[in-house]
């Protein structure tokens, strides 16, 4: 692919490496430039790097009106030899072409996703946070830039990458948090784009987010359209762990987005000293068995947290039941550290799973 650049002055862009003050939070920073990439006629053209800037785009946009608009994210490291590393890059890059066949938006290659990404972060490398914890949290995106305002695919698509240094999700340690099991509120029904990372999909998502904090819980426990079966927890995969060291994740349906740490938990099974295995799993049962002390932990697995751990679950009626203790256990304290190691190059991982950020020159 060739890539376009045109990057700010040196005088204006960053020239020293990034070390931060203070904490820098999660997804609130940008570096200095983007990447960009058009559809029209037909087929993904001019590759390009400039200035992280506005947009100049049609009120008529289709992505405005009928939400072709779909999105990915993904995390690289800095390594103890001071160079970047992207983490299972290649999975979300599959990923972004499942959400966008989904909604009707031209695939793009995979090998061509890859080299934007790694193009973008070589240029603004100096951006990563020299801070403990820290990463180059990756956005890719997709939406819909024709001017028309009929229902249909539209025939021009702009494809766009930022980054945004980012510190630990969660601050010096880990922390449970309450979820509300809601049968008012639905994430997805069969057939739809569940499966997908459409815009959409998380704009429904505020008003049962809006309702979780009414009731003192940080997300929501979505069930299936029939409210009897688990799916997600807001927009991370839910799994428990049983008393014989079980780990279940739910299984993956067309309602489920597949959530890329739990494909690698599942990838990596008995490494992490758990039998993982997936199932449709009951929320009676799941009920029944927290309180009778068969499942020991629970939580959810994303990009953004890795794990999240739950203390606990709050019914509509003001019920509450408390997974163990209702607070953090060691079996998943053992996951993030395995899986956080991995990813910062402190562990060995699975060949493929972590590639460096060639320089450029």
């Amino acid at each position: 692919m060739d890539i376009k650049y045109n990057l700010k002055p040196a005088s204006e862009r960053r020239t020293e490496p990034f070390v931060p003050q203070g904490e820098v939070g999660f997804g609130k920073l940008r570096t200095d430039h983007m990447f960009m990439m058009d559809y029209k006629d037909g087929q993904w053209q001019n590759a390009r790097i400039l200035p992280y800037g506005p947009f100049e785009m049609m009120p008529g946009a289709m992505a405005l009106h009928y939400g072709q608009s779909i999105f990915e994210g993904a995390k690289a490291f800095m390594h103890d030899d001071g160079e970047i590393y992207t983490f299972r890059l290649d999975k979300n890059a599959q990923r972004l072409n499942r959400s966008a066949d989904i909604v009707c938006i031209p695939t793009i290659p995979e090998e061509v996703q890859l080299e934007a990404i790694n193009a973008l972060i070589d240029v603004d490398r100096l951006w990563f946070p020299r801070q403990a914890g820290a990463c180059l949290y990756i956005r890719p995106f997709i939406f819909a830039t024709e001017d028309r305002l009929s229902v249909s695919p539209a025939s021009q698509y702009t494809f766009c990458v930022v980054l945004s240094p980012s510190g630990a999700y969660y601050g010096k340690d880990l922390s449970a948090i309450r979820l509300l099991i809601t049968t008012k509120y639905h994430r997805a029904v069969s057939g739809g784009t569940g499966a997908s990372k459409v815009a959409g999909n998380y704009a429904a998502s505020l008003r049962a987010g809006k309702a979780a904090a009414e009731y003192g819980a940080a997300q929501v426990l979505y069930l299936d359209a029939s409210n009897q079966y688990i799916e997600e927890v807001g927009a991370m995969n839910h799994f428990h762990i049983r008393k014989d060291g079980t780990l279940v994740i739910p299984e993956f349906t067309d309602t489920i987005l597949r959530s890329i740490t739990s494909e690698s938990i599942l990838a990596l099974g008995e490494e992490l000293g758990f039998k993982v295995r997936q199932e449709t799993v009951k929320l009676t049962d799941f009920i029944a068995d927290i309180e009778a002390g068969e499942i020991v932990e629970a939580g959810g697995f994303g990009t953004a947290a890795v794990v999240s751990p739950v203390g606990s679950y709050i019914f509509e009626d003001g019920r509450i039941v408390t997974v163990g203790d209702g607070l953090v256990g060691e079996r998943i304290r053992h996951i993030y550290k395995v899986y956080t190691e991995m990813q910062k190059g402190l562990r060995p991982a699975p060949a493929g799973w972590v590639r460096k950020v060639e320089r450029r020159g």
